[in-house]
C-alpha cells in the first residue's frame, strides 16, 4: 500500500519540477507561466516605486531587498516543488477515505458563465486567505511563524512573498477547502485570478501611495497594508489590523480596519524584535519553539 503513496509523491514532485523548468525555458504558455510572470510584475512595480516613491527617503535598493527577492522565488517555486509530492500523497489518502474535492461542495460553478465563475472563485479564495491571515495573528503558535513576514523594516514590493515556509503548509489546505466548497471546481481561466492576486499583493507592499479612492472599501491598498505592519498597534486592536489580502471589504465588515492617516512614516516590525533572526537560514528554522 505504501508503494502507491511513494509513487504519487515521486510523480507529483517530478511533474512540478519539470513544469517549473519548462516555465523558465518558455515551454509553458505565457498565461500560465508564473515564473516569468512574477518577474515581469516585479520589475513593473519596482519601476513604479522608483518613479513614484511614497517614502522619499527610502532607497531604491531598500533594506533586505535581496533577501525578500530570494524569498519570492523560494516560496513561490523552490518550496512548492518539494512540498507538492506530500500534498499529492495526502490527497490520495483522503480520496481513499471517501473525502474528495466534491464531497464538501456547497454549490457547483461548472455550468455558470465564465466571468461569474472567476469573480466567485476570487472572492471565496480571498476570504479564506483573509481568515487564515487573521488566525496567524490571533494564535501565538501561528504568530511565531508569521513574524518572519512582519520582520520587514522597510516596505517594498518583494516583501509580499517574504514569509515562513510553514505558511505554505497552513494556507494550502484552507485554500483547497475553499475550492471544495465550490464543488472541487477551479475555473479554466483561474490563472487570471492568480495573476491579479500577485499584482495586488505587490502593489500593497510597494513604496507607492495607493488608496483607490472610494474603492478603498473593497480593494486592499498600500496605505492600509503599511499600517498592518506597524510596530506599535492600537491598544484596542492588539492582535492586528487590516488583514486584507486582495480585498479590504472583510476588514470593514468585521471591524478589523484601522487607518488614522496616510503619511507613510511609521515604524514597522513587532515588539521585542531585537533578537529575531535577521538572515534567511535563521528565519528558516524559527517559530518551532517559544521565541
Amino acid at each position: 500500500m505504501m508503494e502507491k503513496y511513494v509513487s504519487a509523491f515521486i510523480h507529483e514532485f517530478t511533474s512540478t519540477l519539470n513544469w517549473t523548468l519548462d516555465s523558465i525555458l518558455f515551454k509553458v504558455p505565457w498565461y500560465n507561466n508564473y515564473f516569468w510572470g512574477l518577474i515581469v510584475i516585479s520589475l513593473v512595480v519596482w519601476f513604479l516605486e522608483i518613479i513614484f516613491p511614497w517614502r522619499k527617503n527610502q532607497s531604491r535598493i531598500r533594506k533586505d531587498f535581496w533577501l525578500d527577492g530570494f524569498y519570492m522565488f523560494f516560496n513561490f517555486f523552490i518550496f512548492s516543488i518539494f512540498i507538492s509530492g506530500d500534498y499529492k500523497a495526502i490527497g490520495l489518502f483522503f480520496s481513499e477515505m471517501g473525502i474528495t474535492t466534491k464531497s464538501l461542495a456547497v454549490f457547483n460553478l461548472s455550468n455558470w458563465p465564465a466571468g461569474i465563475q472567476l469573480i466567485i472563485f476570487f472572492i471565496i479564495l480571498d476570504f479564506v486567505q483573509w481568515l487564515t491571515h487573521l488566525l496567524l495573528h490571533k494564535y501565538e503558535v501561528l504568530w511565531r511563524f508569521h513574524k518572519v513576514h512582519h520582520s520587514v523594516k522597510e516596505m517594498g514590493f518583494a516583501a509580499h512573498l517574504r514569509y515562513h515556509w510553514m505558511e505554505n503548509i497552513l494556507y494550502k489546505p484552507l485554500k483547497t477547502l475553499g475550492v471544495m466548497v465550490l464543488g472541487g471546481f477551479e475555473p479554466e481561466q483561474a490563472y487570471i485570478v492568480h495573476f491579479i492576486a500577485i499584482i495586488i499583493g505587490h502593489l500593497n507592499h510597494a513604496n507607492i501611495r495607493i488608496t483607490w479612492g472610494p474603492l478603498k472599501y473593497v480593494l486592499n491598498n498600500s496605505v492600509m497594508h503599511l499600517y498592518h505592519h506597524m510596530k506599535v498597534l492600537p491598544e484596542e486592536k492588539s492582535k492586528g489590523i487590516n488583514f486584507g489580502i486582495s480585498l479590504s471589504i472583510w476588514d470593514f465588515l468585521f471591524k478589523t480596519n484601522y487607518l488614522p492617516d496616510d503619511n507613510g512614516e511609521i515604524e514597522l516590525g513587532f515588539p521585542n524584535e531585537e533578537n529575531f533572526p535577521k538572515g534567511f537560514f535563521g528565519q528558516l528554522f524559527t517559530g518551532f519553539g517559544k521565541n
